[in-house]
């Protein structure tokens, strides 16, 4: 057991060595941005999640250790961007580092369904990644940033009321669901929206949602 966590150390080790000197070298040659420092933290936060993902790996009952990968990977990723492709790392930066803590979540449900609470936060983080790319690249579109998060967590909601935990559908999720989408609904569309339509159209949803749900369980 020893001897295998040394070898894994020295093959780290070597390979920080081998992926910082090829960074710093592109960026010495011109061929990156930023500075020997960016390269040697990129190397270091893609090793980083490199380490922790394999410990996951070997014991995948602990998800926060797939949530420090998967921190330290986009971590990783912007900093590439920001040596590689400077304009669009400024651009996507922040909705990267969303995307990845999101999926971090995301794989924890996935794992084990007793952790259904992991679609929340899974939601919520792909949501402000969409709000970030509204606000940062589609700066001058009339999309309200803050009305895509109420949406995102909406469908995150709704989402959730197709799970089943010990045999029993979540259903409580589509209350939540109806309010915040109606909200997002409500910020983004605003005096254009037909609310005598808008609303009316959500009921429906819902008392369709449920009647589906009746026919499911019967069947």
């Amino acid at each position: 057991m020893i001897k295998q966590i040394t070898q894994n150390s020295r093959t780290i080790f070597g390979t920080l060595l081998i992926a910082a000197g090829v960074l710093i070298l592109l960026q010495q040659l011109g061929y990156l941005g930023g500075g020997a420092g960016d390269a040697i933290f990129t190397g270091l936060f893609a090793l980083g999640a490199l380490n922790f993902y394999g410990r996951y790996r070997e014991d995948l009952d602990s998800w926060w250790l797939a949530l420090i990968a998967f921190v330290l990977a986009a971590f990783a990723v912007e900093g590439l961007l920001n040596l590689f492709l400077p304009a669009v790392g400024r651009a996507i930066g922040g909705a990267v580092l969303f995307i990845f803590l999101g999926t971090a979540f995301l794989l924890a449900y996935l794992r084990n369904s007793i952790n259904w609470w992991a679609i929340i936060p899974a939601g919520v983080m792909y949501s402000l990644a969409a709000v970030t790319v509204v606000d940062d690249v589609l700066g001058n579109s009339p999309i309200d940033g803050g009305g895509v998060l109420f949406l995102g967590m909406g469908l995150t909601f709704l989402a959730l009321s197709f799970i089943r935990v010990n045999g029993e559908r979540m259903s409580w999720g589509i209350f939540p669901a109806i309010f915040l989408i109606g909200f997002g609904l409500y910020i983004n569309l605003g005096e254009l929206a037909n609310w005598e339509v808008v609303w009316p159209s959500l009921l429906i949803l819902v008392g369709g949602y449920f009647l589906v749900q009746a026919v499911w369980r019967r069947a």
